[in-house]
């Protein structure tokens, strides 16, 4: 019988998707904390890992959360592993989007196919639409602004979100993550020239060319929190391309901020 396994990483993702999922098998690699019941395993096992995947019968994983580089420890690679060494080190230094992809790669070449949330819960990558509020033409303004940030910092590897606020970017994504940017945004909220003009927004969006199939950029509750309290007057994402956790909750959070979320096209 085919079965399908959750690679989980951190955050609520893990738990959204298996609540979802039959039955499902979770693990997770051992350095992380998952919020859900997970089997560890290493990097450096790789192999015999895929081998348990498939007398598992599992033929599709799907992957869900945040997953940070592992420390490697080059002791405790079996030999099957250290064939497939150069290729996962080779993407490893030639950045994040490079390292998922020859790990997806190792995957399908196991004949365990890798699905995408989408695939999973489709309603969790909302398509076009304003959800909450109503951008104005100013917003609508930094959105595209941000969005061409987004965009342009994509072959360099270096995130998925951007903050613009009156035609000034005040903050990009890095290895922190989105909510150390709008905590740099809130300390620094007299950067926008006007105090009375348009609060500006967050952005998000995948990076041009990445494999959607892992490391979609996500928002809940918590995101709209952190963006009313840096003085954003919204949030902002690809449509099509962000999951978006506990609608509802988001949507009622935004609502009661008065900020806007928008999904863009």
């Amino acid at each position: 019988m085919s079965r399908i396994a959750l690679i989980a990483g951190e955050g609520r993702l893990a738990s959204a998707i298996a609540s979802a999922l039959d039955n499902p098998l979770a693990y997770a690699l051992d350095h992380l904390t998952p919020e859900v019941e997970a089997k560890p395993f290493r990097l450096e096992r790789l192999v015999p890992f895929l081998d348990e995947l498939t007398d598992q019968g599992v033929t599709q994983v799907v992957f869900a959360g945040a997953i940070r580089r592992p420390r490697i420890e080059p002791d405790l690679f079996d030999q099957r592993t250290m064939a497939i060494v150069p290729k996962i080190l080779m993407g490893m230094q030639s950045g994040d989007d490079a390292a998922l992809r020859a790990v997806l790669d190792v995957f399908e070449e196991a004949g365990i196919h890798v699905v995408s949330v989408d695939e999973v819960l489709p309603d969790l990558v909302p398509g076009e639409g304003v959800l909450a509020g109503e951008p104005g033409s100013r917003d609508q303004k930094d959105a595209a602004r941000a969005a061409a940030i987004v965009r342009g910092l994509g072959p360099l590897d270096v995130g998925q979100g951007a903050v613009v606020a009156q035609g000034l970017c005040l903050a990009v994504e890095a290895l922190p993550g989105t909510q150390a940017m709008l905590e740099f945004v809130k300390l620094h909220a007299g950067l926008k020239p006007d105090p009375n003009g348009a609060r500006g927004v967050l952005f998000k969006a995948p990076k041009p060319g990445q494999d959607r199939r892992i490391d979609l950029p996500t928002i809940g509750p918590d995101t709209v929190r952190q963006a009313a309290e840096a003085g954003l007057g919204g949030i902002v994402w690809e449509a099509g391309g962000v999951i978006l956790l506990e609608r509802e909750a988001a949507i009622a959070a935004a609502n009661e901020a008065g900020l806007f979320l928008w999904s863009r096209a």
